[in-house]
């Protein structure tokens, strides 16, 4: 007999707003506190139903897993950094799910383990670090745990002349800490309770009650995310405030602890700025008249008067500023340019004689790595393609060598040579061209009959860059093709493409993965029956979207923590982070962005239609996405849907938005998704 789906019961409520009531017979799925034993008793059936419905993809599973699990180079470690008198690193061990955080005596001597975090995660459900610090004379370690996935920290101190844990300890903070020069203050944001928002900064002296820190800042606008850190010169300790469209920065001396932080320049809207310190002066990269962004500077003793601003790099129309990196002699900045993340290093001297770090691949992707010291001339970056595994160079800015300090290595026979990358353009529904990325076998063969499995995220100005995703390689080995849709809200073309997709402009992400889909299918790139999207989180709305506005396009789709109840969500100030997103998606209390968040918000557009297959996942103790959403458009889902695929809904019942905390448990979460993928083909093994 076949397992029957679950049917969540219907309750009359309905959601208020400016612009007239909404019914919501779901809404009683929301429990804040998360112990309703109805609503838990409605997951926990959804969670069986998951596993009656994949029972037969066991064995499936269990390969994949070890394939995905058996590329993995298990007792790996992180290229070595030096920062005063030691060289930090991260390992793993084999069969352990977390790392261990470690450092040696540059001088020599043996390994000190500064935390094992296999140790620290013993016995619990999740457990996550989510910073940590070390003091400016190496003698203290603060750091920040997660126990349940809320990403709501503890502050925690270790005394590493004796590896004991100091009593200090500061619950319900956002990850962000900051020493002062003085070795024994930190400051620290504290969260709001209800809203679990970022709102105050308060500075802790070790040894002290913790219930008497003195705030030091108080947000209180609570569209603003905010952030505590230092100066990469470690001269200045900075709290640093943004929203969508404003940034606002606020420094101290960490030699005057006990100081009042001075505003570096007051916010105003539409106007972003970042900034780092060296030799008695602040650059600053800014959108100011410059909405690719440029760099200025100011005077240590001209902060807070923005006229006192000088032009350091002016405004390119073609090259995007996303960060930069001071050392003494040079300034390096990563930049987007010609649809690709690179590097160019300009000298103090003469920045007119910038170099580009060099490539061997026409598509790839180069970023920053750690560069904790400002005095070499040494310069770390990141490299990847989607045949190329995640590699660490370092790069003499003076003569351009460049040498591979580790590439990721990569088990189980994997070969780059029987891989072939591809960038090509697909048109969308205004003429615009819209960058896709591409992975395939290097025998593939583009005659239409492929399947596809294509990715996109679309929101926030965040580039889904072509990295090395060894996890793919299941089912690009299986004659998948592997697509990266570079679609509009994210920021891989510029602030152009980020802005065309926000706000009054959000349908563009949708239509434009459409467009990918459709120009792939009709360059025989992929099948038409074979079509599989995923995205999560904001991804996860995309394909409530596309689930909505072109259903039979797709086999199946993927939502992993779908934001898909965008209006009622964001009509509620009380769920953490809603403030903060009205620059992103509109503020529901105005009629315009009320009316253009409904027309496409997935849970208010669901219909009798048939929709794909699909696989829907969720934590229960999400603070970015709350659980009760993807359980709301699920149950509807349910009652409308006028086809026979599957519709899955797992619930990890102990994890919050990035899903289970150990690095094989999120694995494994990966090799059920490809599983569910491989079912709805037929096509069981390799």
């Amino acid at each position: 007999m076949a397992a029957q789906a679950p049917q969540a019961q219907t309750k009359a409520y309905e959601v208020d707003s400016p612009y007239g009531k909404r019914s919501d017979p779901y809404y009683w799925l929301r429990d804040d506190s998360r112990q309703n034993p109805e609503m838990l008793a409605y997951l926990n059936a959804e969670n069986q139903y998951f596993q009656q419905m994949t029972a037969n993809q066991k064995t499936l599973v269990d390969q994949l897993d070890k394939e995905i699990v058996g590329r993995i180079k298990q007792d790996d470690s992180s290229v070595p950094y030096d920062k005063g008198d030691y060289t930090y690193y991260t390992r793993f061990e084999t069969g352990q799910q977390y790392p261990i955080y470690a450092r040696k005596p540059k001088a020599g001597g043996v390994e000190q383990i500064l935390l094992d975090v296999n140790k620290l995660a013993e016995g619990k459900d999740f457990y996550q670090i989510g910073n940590w610090e070390v003091s400016p004379d190496q003698r203290t370690l603060a750091y920040m745990e997660d126990l349940n996935g809320r990403r709501q920290y503890n502050l925690k101190f270790r005394d590493l002349t004796t590896g004991k844990d100091l009593p200090d300890q500061i619950p319900g903070l956002s990850a962000s800490i900051a020493w002062a020069a003085d070795n024994k203050t930190v400051f620290y944001i504290e969260n709001d309770p209800v809203t679990l928002l970022s709102t105050k900064v308060k500075k802790h002296q070790l040894g002290t009650d913790a219930s008497k820190n003195p705030v030091v800042y108080e947000e209180k606008d609570n569209s603003f995310y905010m952030g505590v850190g230092t100066s990469s010169d470690n001269a200045y300790v900075v709290i640093g405030l943004e929203s969508t469209v404003s940034n606002e920065f606020r420094v101290l001396p960490a030699a005057t602890p006990d100081g009042k932080f001075q505003l570096l320049a007051p916010r105003q809207r539409d106007f972003k700025y970042d900034a780092d310190h060296q030799a008695g002066r602040w650059v600053i990269r800014t959108d100011w008249q410059a909405p690719n962004y440029r760099l200025m500077t100011v005077a240590d003793k001209d902060i807070g008067d923005r006229t006192k601003w000088q032009s350091l790099l002016a405004h390119d129309d073609g090259i995007f500023i996303e960060s930069f990196q001071l050392f003494d002699q040079y300034l390096a900045i990563n930049e987007r340019s010609e649809g690709l993340s690179r590097i160019r290093v300009l000298p103090w001297k003469d920045l007119s004689k910038a170099t580009y770090v060099a490539s061997d691949e026409a598509s790839y992707v180069a970023d920053f790595e750690i560069n904790p010291e400002q005095n070499t001339h040494w310069l770390r970056y990141n490299y990847s393609s989607l045949t190329t595994p995640n590699s660490v160079y370092k790069v003499n800015m003076k003569t351009g060598e460049r040498v591979l300090l580790k590439q990721q290595e990569v088990l189980g026979g994997f070969d780059k040579s029987h891989y072939k990358t591809d960038r090509v353009w697909a048109l969308a529904k205004d003429g615009s061209k819209i960058p896709v990325s591409l992975l395939y076998k290097k025998d593939f063969k583009r005659d239409g009959t492929a399947p596809l499995y294509q990715y996109a995220y679309g929101s926030y100005g965040n580039s889904m860059d072509p990295y090395f995703r060894s996890t793919v390689l299941s089912l690009v080995d299986r004659g998948f093709v592997y697509a990266i849709a570079h679609i509009r809200g994210g920021q891989e073309m510029g602030r152009h493409w980020y802005e065309q997709g926000k706000l009054l402009n959000k349908i563009n992400t949708f239509t434009d993965y459409i467009a990918v889909t459709d120009y792939l299918v009709a360059e025989k790139y992929a099948a038409k029956d074979k079509v599989f999207g995923m995205g999560g989180s904001a991804g996860g709305l995309l394909m409530g979207a596309v689930a909505n506005m072109a259903p039979e396009k797709y086999r199946g789709l993927v939502a992993h923590v779908p934001f898909v109840d965008v209006v009622t969500t964001m009509l509620d100030e009380s769920i953490p982070l809603t403030t903060n997103e009205f620059d992103e998606w509109g503020n529901p209390k105005q009629q315009a962005y009320y009316d253009y968040m409904l027309s496409y918000s997935p849970y208010d557009q669901l219909k009798k239609q048939a929709y794909p297959a699909m696989l829907v996942t969720t934590g229960l103790h999400d603070s970015q996405v709350q659980y009760f959403e993807p359980a709301k458009w699920v149950a509807k889902l349910r009652t409308l849907k006028t086809d026979n695929n599957p519709l899955l809904f797992k619930i990890n019942m102990e994890a919050g938005h990035g899903g289970k905390s150990g690095r094989f448990a999120r694995l494994h979460e990966t090799a059920q998704e490809y599983a569910f993928i491989l079912s709805l083909l037929n096509q069981p093994g390799s």
